[in-house]
């Protein structure tokens, strides 16, 4: 577990700091998709999952 969460730190800074600085390419791409690999494996993602639905919920019903 500690391996795990010391790896979705690192892939996490590394994920924003190609965003921050050189804008987002396609090795980075493949940075952030194994730091999103990684993120659903930790303690934190039934949290994240339940976020992610409670905002899909509370856009869909927005009403144009």
């Amino acid at each position: 577990m500690i391996l795990s969460i010391s790896g979705v730190v690192l892939l996490g800074v590394v994920c924003f700091l190609f965003f921050k600085k050189d804008g987002l390419k396609a090795s980075h791409a493949l940075v952030c998709a194994l730091f999103g690999f990684y993120l659903a494996g930790t303690a934190i993602a039934p949290s994240i999952t339940a976020g992610g639905a409670s905002l899909a919920n509370m856009l869909g019903g927005i009403k144009f």
